[in-house]
């Protein structure tokens, strides 16, 4: 029994199990699982948000098919930890384990998966006559509603993406309460529908420009406006074009505007986000991207993955989360992939049909104000990954990769980014649609109200508000002396008394 593992504490004693053990014994080199095993001395030990605790009487035998066999039923499939696996362990030692019991669910998905994954064909027959079961278990992890058949295993492939791209959503109680308790999906069609079509058209509109604003801002940049009117329209425009690489390198054209000094389209070369020893110029990386000889089967796989996650009907929250992590993770580009990536949230919610039509969820505003958070989010998957690179400084002050790296950037756990987009969306109905409708709504009224006090023009009806809003609902002595010097006392007086009635 032990009380921490690889720096992990245990909520009680216990010994590691399932995966853990998997991980430690082979001494494979991936990072571990955000959820462990381990097996308590007590008959009822209680799991954590970190820890699966097992009782006494779970302990399997030690061996790989006894903790195999524990990790696929109680950890469902982790593809990150098999795919090191399969290259140490021999395809005969495979073989063996799936014939202990070829027809029984764990045979068969471990048989399907090593096909799946290597390309290799194991010397087994094609099973007869029995019942299908799928390759994820739909308790454990969140799948698509379309299955593919494969005969061979009598598996039903519920994988959401393909061998070259296939990060997986762990069915968390958080997801599983906003995706399917409160259905977000539901929530956002119905609070469309308690909006007037045209006060909608309004509030998308300053949506729109509210998240186009935001991304940039989220990069510490400050756009042209011509600049942020294109992108504005770029994420408008999200979903209704195909997503290719072709497309991508459009969309970072239209981000980069000067490319005098950036190289467009995808990189030749490493890549790393990070900054630089003073003296010596050497790179400190706090994530490395992936190599540059690994982006054209990567780029290839995360386009497939956005078609056959469509197909399959994922909820589009995971797919829009995979995608925009999956794309800022591999880091495609020189430059660019940031805001690139919150465009591919937009791009899979419009896709799938989840945006009311017209409206663009402000994403990145939400971003902007949980930044902390959001930075929390993307260094859950960089930190732990950092000390499976072996890389080194380049003259030029880049990274030089050694080894390979790529699945790292296949088979990721999404668990953590879908939780913190679905908590993005949620905020989105419960905060930024109604704020903005709202606002608009008492703007209505009080343009509405100030015509029969006053005729002014819309572009001074704006000043006066911001007026009004910058001094508690008061018009300051300074714009009463200055741009509204005209306006009487009483006409003031009229108009703080709308002011203050229009948004109550």
């Amino acid at each position: 029994m032990i009380a921490h593992f690889h720096g992990r504490r245990l909520p009680e004693p216990g010994n590691p199990a399932g995966y853990a053990w998997i991980v430690d014994t082979y001494n494979l080199q991936v990072p571990m699982p955000p959820r462990l095993m381990a097996v308590a001395d007590r008959h009822s030990p209680v799991s954590t948000d970190d820890w699966i605790m097992l009782r006494s009487r779970q302990q399997p035998k030690d061996n790989l098919i006894g903790h195999l066999r524990l990790a696929f039923r109680y950890e469902g499939i982790n593809l990150s930890v098999l795919d090191r696996l399969f290259q140490v362990v021999p395809a005969e030692e495979i073989t063996e384990m799936v014939q202990h019991r070829v027809t029984g669910t764990f045979s068969r998905r471990l048989w399907f998966i090593y096909e799946w994954m290597t390309g290799a064909r194991l010397d087994l027959p094609d099973l007869g006559k029995v019942k299908y079961v799928s390759i994820l278990d739909e308790e454990l992890h969140y799948t698509g509603i379309i299955v593919e058949n494969s005969a061979r295993h009598k598996i039903h492939d519920n994988l959401p993406g393909t061998p070259a791209f296939c990060p997986t959503v762990r069915r968390t109680p958080e997801l599983f309460h906003l995706l399917e308790v409160r259905n977000l999906t539901d929530e956002a069609s119905a609070a469309a529908g308690r909006v007037p079509e045209d006060l909608m058209r309004r509030a998308a509109a300053f949506m729109l420009l509210d998240d186009s604003k935001a991304s940039f801002a989220i990069e510490n940049e400050k756009p042209t406006p011509a600049q942020g009117a294109r992108w504005g329209q770029a994420i408008g425009e999200a979903g209704q074009h195909e997503l290719s690489v072709d497309e991508l390198n459009r969309l970072q054209q239209i981000v980069i505007g000067d490319a005098r000094f950036v190289r467009l389209g995808i990189r030749k070369e490493e890549g790393f986000i990070g900054s630089h020893d003073r003296n010596t110029m050497e790179p400190i990386p706090s994530h490395i991207s992936a190599r540059w000889e690994d982006l054209d089967s990567l780029m290839a796989g995360l386009i497939d993955y956005d078609e056959i996650s469509l197909a399959r009907h994922q909820h589009p929250i995971l797919t829009a989360a995979v995608l925009a992590f999956g794309f800022v993770f591999i880091h495609p580009y020189v430059d660019g992939n940031g805001r690139l990536h919150r465009y591919l949230f937009h791009h899979v919610l419009a896709r799938a049909g989840f945006n009311p039509p017209g409206v663009v969820f402000p994403i990145s505003a939400v971003i902007l104000r949980n930044i902390e958070e959001y930075n929390r989010v993307l260094r859950a998957y960089s930190g732990p990954l950092l000390p499976f690179i072996d890389w080194a400084a380049d003259p030029k002050g880049n990274v030089k990769i050694a080894g390979e790296t790529a699945h790292h950037y296949r088979y990721f756990d999404a668990t953590e980014q879908a939780t913190f987009l679905a908590r993005c969306v949620q905020t989105t109905i419960d905060e930024d649609l109604p704020r903005e409708v709202g606002f608009l709504k008492g703007y209505d009224r009080f343009a509405m109200g100030l015509s029969r006090i006053v005729d002014m023009p819309n572009k001074e009806i704006e000043l006066l508000r911001k007026f009004l809003a910058q001094n508690d609902g008061k018009l300051s002595k300074r714009a009463r002396g200055g741009e509204f010097e005209a306006l009487s006392d009483d006409e003031v007086e009229q108009i703080e008394q709308l002011y203050a009635e229009s948004w109550t």
